[in-house]
Order: C-alpha cells, then sequence, then structure tokens
C-alpha cells in the first residue's frame, strides 16, 4: 500500500461549471477531518466542498460526502476513484463552484470522477512504511553521538526534552527497530535498557 508524499491539485472546467481537486497527505481520520474543515473554510464561495479520505495502516476506514449534491452523484465516484489506487492516509476534495448549467446525475458522477482521475494522476506516492514508537532518555554528553546515528534513519515526529537528561521520542520504521534499539544499550553500557514507551 502507498501514501501520497506531498499536496497535489488539478483543476476542470465542466459546462462552465469549476472542479477543483485536491489530494492532502493526512496521518488518520482526525487530520483528514481538520484538513476538510480548512478546505471549507478556504473555500466559502464554493457551492460544493466534496470529499472522500481512506487511513489507517491497510486502508481500513474510509468516509466521503457529496456535500449537497444529489446522494451518489460525488463523494461515492472520488472515494471509488481513490480505492483503485491502493493508497492510504489521504484526503481528496473535490470543490466545485456552480457554472450555471445542471449536468444531471450522470454528468456530475463523470464530472466528480475525472476530477479525482486528474489530481491523483498529478500525485507522487511512496510505499507506506509501517513504524514503530521509540522513547528514551540519556546523558548530555551521548546527545550528539546518539543523533548522528539517528539522523541516517528515517524518524518522524521527532521530539526532544530536555532536562535533567535529554528525553527522546518519535516514530522509526519497523526494519530498523532492533539496530537502533542494539546501538543506544551499546552506547548507553546498558544504563538505557529499551527504548519502547
Amino acid at each position: 500500500m502507498d501514501v501520497l508524499a506531498h499536496y497535489a491539485s488539478a483543476e476542470l472546467y465542466i459546462k462552465n461549471s469549476r472542479f477543483l481537486a485536491e489530494i492532502i497527505p493526512v496521518t488518520g481520520q482526525n487530520e483528514a477531518r481538520e484538513q476538510l474543515k480548512a478546505q471549507k473554510e478556504k473555500y466559502f464561495d464554493a457551492t460544493h466542498v466534496v470529499h472522500a479520505f481512506i487511513v489507517g495502516k491497510a486502508g481500513e476506514i474510509m468516509g466521503m460526502s457529496d456535500d449537497g449534491e444529489p446522494a451518489g452523484t460525488a463523494g461515492r465516484p472520488v472515494l471509488d476513484v481513490l480505492k483503485g489506487r491502493n493508497c492510504t492516509n489521504i484526503l481528496l476534495t473535490v470543490t466545485r463552484w456552480f457554472g450555471g448549467t445542471l449536468l444531471g446525475t450522470g454528468g456530475l458522477v463523470k464530472a466528480y470522477g475525472d476530477s479525482a482521475k486528474a489530481v491523483l494522476d498529478k500525485g507522487i506516492y511512496v510505499p507506506l512504511i509501517e513504524r514503530r514508537p521509540f522513547s528514551f532518555s540519556l546523558e548530555y554528553d551521548l546527545y550528539n553521538q546518539v543523533k548522528r546515528f539517528l539522523s541516517d534513519y528515517d524518524i518522524t515526529e521527532e521530539k526532544e526534552d530536555f532536562g535533567t537528561d535529554i528525553h527522546l521520542s518519535g516514530l522509526v520504521p519497523q526494519d530498523n527497530f532492533d539496530a537502533i534499539q542494539k546501538y543506544i544499550i551499546s552506547l548507553t553500557k546498558g544504563k538505557v535498557s529499551t527504548i519502547e514507551p
């Protein structure tokens, strides 16, 4: 399964209606809803902000909305196109500014589906990397050495808290967890026995 590397957009004009399709990487259902809310605020003058999202390690959580378009003519075709891409942790919105011509149910399904395809074709996708949390404390004299070592790994959501000791936490690719734990235990001469939260 893949994830979206970064934001992309595509624009279509169909019978004077403007369709702006956007894809946004998200980490979960809550972030998808927050991003959707931001899209609706950003495009407050739009007629509809239709969306679909897929999240979860296996893409097991999905959501969609027609946002006032006739039932099944907007959110469903967008979600169907999105499901065909085998990606997760993605929000796809299609914002429509009505151009004065009714498209009919078949026309709406085609317009929203084509908009979704257009933006997904512009996206750059990377394989989903399963991550595992880590957390440990170390003495200040080991900090630079540990940071250099960790910089070789794809660590995300990294946090550092400086107090009596330095507390490091974040997410590391599952495949690298054992190597990192072994190195940290060795470097600290056993003072750190585990790096899990």
